[in-house]
């Protein structure tokens, strides 16, 4: 298999995009890849890392689509993903996908919609192992106070994509 990584930065963060020819399987707000080789290692053998030119240009309508959301010239992520988790954190991040732009939803809501209304933890561990932020916007996810949960790529960051889609939270 044939993994595309890309680095780039916007707005002053870095990012780390990461492709196969089934879709996006990660893409995160590190300035390292070692989040992103622990997945490949655990998941993946015989892989192929392509960087560079061609991984930037294999991944350019993710990156242009990246640059539009942060730009508000994009609501919607019609991308194809590779994921890599266990059968239940893949039902939590599809669940996610259906979370819309400028909506907000709750870890108790997530379990709701997987039909698992008892495990708002185990959701809430998925939501922090989801491997595509934005596209899967694990963002969008509160708590039921209304009030800011954790966020993988830190606190700030989630305030800035919040802010983006205009969405009111409490801190």
């Amino acid at each position: 298999m044939t993994i595309y990584i890309s680095e780039f930065d916007i707005q002053n963060v870095h990012h780390v995009l990461a492709s196969t020819n089934k879709g996006v399987m990660y893409f995160a707000n590190d300035d390292n890849k070692d989040d992103l080789l622990r997945r490949i290692q655990r998941y993946l053998k015989d892989e192929t890392l392509i960087y560079g030119q061609a991984a930037y240009d294999f991944n350019e309508k993710y990156i242009k689509d990246i640059h539009l959301y942060y730009n508000k010239q994009l609501t919607i992520f019609d991308w194809t993903f590779d994921l890599y988790g266990t059968a239940f954190q893949k039902s939590v991040w599809q669940a996610l996908i259906q979370v819309p732009f400028g909506k907000t939803s709750t870890y108790g809501e997530i379990a709701n919609e997987i039909q698992n209304p008892k495990a708002v933890r185990a959701v809430g561990g998925a939501i922090g192992e989801n491997p595509v932020f934005i596209a899967i916007p694990c963002h969008r996810i509160i708590g039921k106070n209304g009030k800011l949960t954790g966020f993988r790529g830190g606190l700030a960051m989630k305030r800035t994509l919040l802010d983006i889609e205009s969405i009111l939270y409490t801190d």
